[in-house]
């Protein structure tokens, strides 16, 4: 189809503007919706609003930071909030109010039970005031805040439970129960949250006036698998509340254990946080000063007592009252002595033992060389070994008389050194040079010892000193003795052949 030269300018402006156009109104959408993931928050985690295992409650049963009531139950890995019995409240809150204009949650808990359907449920409070106890999942109604409920019990019997429900409410409205809060719900989203093999999450966002919720379904164990849920624009929240946990039961029972509750503070990119001093509250800085003057006033009190009690104390610098580096090398040097001194105590009494064993030796030695005879030569070999062996034996008693008064010595030298010790403390030179005659006499011992073991062991007298050979033993069996026995044998078996043969001939005369 043709068409005219005059319309073509036409008809290419109109093209271009709304080509123009188009392209505004795409940028537009995409910058709105890629606004979000272009500038991503900062996040601070607040430890005095959270909780977690594994050291979660202190020896007393406290949360520290938070309070429990009801029947809630903290151990050392989570906080049960009710048990699986019927009729039963708990709950657990902050101490204090959090001030965050911009803050996320996550919370881990379970919901687990014996029957197909539980009861009642468990919310995550946000309210100006603790609802320590009420009829609201074991809260007070009437809150001022939003609550996000996790109602497993279907009152109104239209089946739509276990669900997610996000209530608001001004502290004026009553919670509708019949209705399982769905007059008056800001967003809802069914998730079954019951006996789930992994514990179910769930993170709360409140960023720009706008909540979200997503939830972790607890099929899987990846923390960061989250579904979305529900999502609240332009929601107005009191600017300064408590965060808070409670659940109950009714005709029907669950257990509802909470493991975690994380508080993030969010930020934009930019934005200057003030720093932790500045966000105690007046209140309680009065409250930890009031507390540290106290505590100061005691400890004075305190030391006035023990300076009375210990009047010679006074005026005394507290270093004196301490051990110094010098003291306590010194006492290291004399427990040192003190160990050395019962070690070669020890050893004085093995050598006594020694010295008492080769006494007795000699003494046996001395009375057989008596009682022998010097006429034969085999005597005269013998009365030569056995005077070999009463030298050496004399030679080895002088060498551990010797060790032993070495040892004495050694062990005088020590007791005057620690004597010396004891009584002044400047003899620094008299200490060094006693230990080194103590070296001394322990390297004369040892060279002794090593002599003696070497003398003993290259004599040659000792080598030649042989045990007598024993006379060769007579035979069991002579050779006559051997020959009848032969003998024997041989008639005894012809006997045998013979008497055999008659009893077979006689035997063969019946045939």
């Amino acid at each position: 189809m043709a068409v005219s030269t005059a319309q073509r300018p036409a008809a290419r402006a109109s093209v271009f503007v709304l080509t123009f156009l188009t392209s505004l109104i795409l940028h537009g959408t995409v910058a709105d919706v890629a606004s979000p993931s272009e500038t991503p928050t900062h996040r601070r985690f607040e430890y005095k609003f959270s909780f977690k295992g594994p050291h979660l409650s202190q020896t007393d049963g406290s949360i520290p930071f938070w309070i429990h009531t009801g029947n809630a139950i903290p151990s050392a890995d989570q906080v049960r909030i009710t048990p699986s019995l019927k009729s039963q409240r708990g709950s657990v809150w902050t101490k204090n109010k959090v001030n965050f204009e911009n803050w996320e949650a996550e919370v881990t808990f379970r919901v687990s039970g014996r029957g197909r359907m539980g009861a009642d449920g468990l919310a995550v409070w946000y309210t100006t005031e603790q609802g320590l106890d009420g009829p609201v999942y074991g809260a007070a109604d009437k809150w001022n805040g939003v609550g996000i409920f996790f109602d497993s019990f279907d009152n109104d019997g239209k089946k739509n439970n276990p669900a997610i429900i996000v209530v608001g409410n001004n502290g004026k409205l009553v919670y509708d129960h019949q209705n399982d809060g769905s007059t008056q719900a800001l967003g809802t989203c069914l998730r079954d949250f019951r006996n789930k093999p992994y514990p179910v999450r769930a993170k709360i966002t409140y960023y720009q006036k706008t909540l979200t919720v997503m939830i972790n379904n607890g099929f899987t164990p990846d923390r960061e698998d989250y579904e979305f849920c529900v999502k609240v624009d332009n929601m107005i929240i009191p600017s300064e509340a408590f965060f808070g946990i409670s659940a109950a039961t009714g005709g029907l029972a669950d257990d509802h254990d909470v493991l975690s509750f994380l508080l993030f503070r969010l930020s934009e990119p930019g934005q200057q946080l003030p720093p932790p001093e500045s966000e105690i509250p007046k209140e309680e800085k009065d409250k930890y000063q009031e507390e540290f003057q106290n505590f100061q006033q005691e400890l004075d009190k305190k030391k006035e007592e023990f300076q009375k009690e210990h009047p010679d104390v006074q005026g005394q610098p507290i270093e004196d009252l301490y051990e110094s580096v010098n003291d306590r090398e010194i006492r290291q040097i004399f427990e040192g002595q003190n160990r050395i001194h019962l070690e070669i105590k020890q050893l004085n009494r093995q050598l006594a033992m020694i010295l008492d064993e080769q006494r007795r030796y000699v003494s046996v030695i001395t009375d057989e060389v008596a009682k022998k005879g010097t006429n034969a030569e085999s005597g005269q070999v013998d009365n030569q070994q056995l005077s070999t062996v009463l030298s050496n034996q004399h030679e080895v008693l002088r060498n551990l008389d010797v060790l032993r008064n070495s040892f004495h010595e050694s062990v005088k030298q020590i007791g005057s050194a620690q004597h010396q010790g004891t009584a002044g403390g400047a003899g620094t030179y008299e200490s060094i040079q006693h230990f080194n005659d103590i070296k001394e006499h322990l390297h004369t011992v040892k060279r002794a010892v090593e002599h003696l073991v070497e003398r003993n062991s290259q004599n040659p007298a000792e080598k030649a000193t042989k045990c007598p050979e024993l006379p060769p033993m007579p035979s069991c069996l002579s050779t006559v003795h051997f020959i009848i026995f032969i003998v024997t044998q041989s008639v005894l078996f012809l006997c045998y052949i013979m008497y055999k043969s008659q009893q077979e001939a006689a035997a063969k005369k019946f045939f």
